[in-house]
């Protein structure tokens, strides 16, 4: 558990970095772009994997893994970069990303051209929970991804990837299901769901929910000795989710303080700099 407990200080101080940019010392910066379905999350670290700034935006431009609006996907990362760069007093030139396992080669190309056309050098282009992984470090267990429109689980033996699988269910469902009880909008459900004051309050609407991505998980684990469960992605935010998760399949299941921030900041950690 202590590289675990090494990505919580590392995502607590990202967290403050992103409040408060540290101005580079070197030349090396690692930058990582994640294109969720409802953040997109820049990532900035120095060569030792140290937090220097960060920034995100909520959007809708990415559906189930795939980019729905390319111009406006584009005009964000842009708009992301620069502000990071006025903050940071330096151009940003190199960037990794990631995309859910089980994209195909064409809408891996797609969120490539993205971050090319937002005015990075891609350098990496990696799934999610391996990615999150780099930051976790985990040997033996799960990673499992819950974002907006999907969950993806890769299994870890020995510290390498022996199975990466995805399906849908994610954010975008937990909201079709807030909305549908308490007759209103999708959108006005995407903005409540994130007022932690009301988890509990939702938690009975939301509980099957759950247990669908539980039950994904428990499918995709099956004939694995998985050893532990480990939850980051946006949607993982949710008030003691992991305690359900862990119910529901028997498997120890540990969440990061802010689970959001893990991808992105694993993303950063593989871009590669000359």
């Amino acid at each position: 558990m202590a590289r675990f407990e090494q990505c919580e200080r590392v995502v607590k101080e990202f967290e403050e970095k992103i409040k408060n940019p540290e101005k580079p010392s070197g030349l090396k910066l690692l930058t990582g772009v994640d294109l969720g379905t409802a953040f997109i999350v820049l990532a900035v670290m120095d060569e030792k994997f140290h937090p220097l700034a960060g920034a995100y935006r909520y959007a809708s431009v990415v559906k189930d893994g795939l980019v729905v609006d390319y111009m406006g996907a584009i005009k964000i990362v842009s708009e992301l970069k620069v502000e990071l760069e006025e903050k940071l007093g330096c151009q940003l030139l190199y960037a990794a990303t990631a995309i859910p396992p089980g994209t195909s080669v064409n809408d891996t190309s797609t969120i490539k051209y993205v971050v090319e056309a937002a005015g990075f050098e891609v350098t990496k282009v990696l799934d999610e929970p391996t990615a999150a992984n780099s930051l976790l470090g985990i040997q033996n267990g799960a990673v499992v991804d819950v974002g907006g429109g999907t969950t993806g689980v890769a299994i870890f033996k020995e510290g390498r990837v022996v199975y990466v699988g995805d399906e849908p269910t994610g954010g975008t469902h937990f909201s079709l299901v807030l909305a549908g009880s308490l007759g209103i909008t999708f959108e006005e459900a995407e903005v409540q769901k994130r007022e932690f004051k009301r988890h509990k309050e939702f938690l009975p609407v939301l509980k099957p929910v759950i247990e669908k991505v539980a039950s994904i998980i428990k499918k995709h684990i099956e004939g694995y000795d998985v050893e532990d469960l480990y939850l980051v992605g946006g949607t993982c935010c949710f008030t003691n989710m992991e305690q359900i998760i862990e119910k529901e399949t028997g498997i120890p299941t540990h969440k990061p303080a802010n689970p959001l921030y893990v991808t992105p900041l694993g993303i950063a950690m593989n871009c590669e700099v000359d």
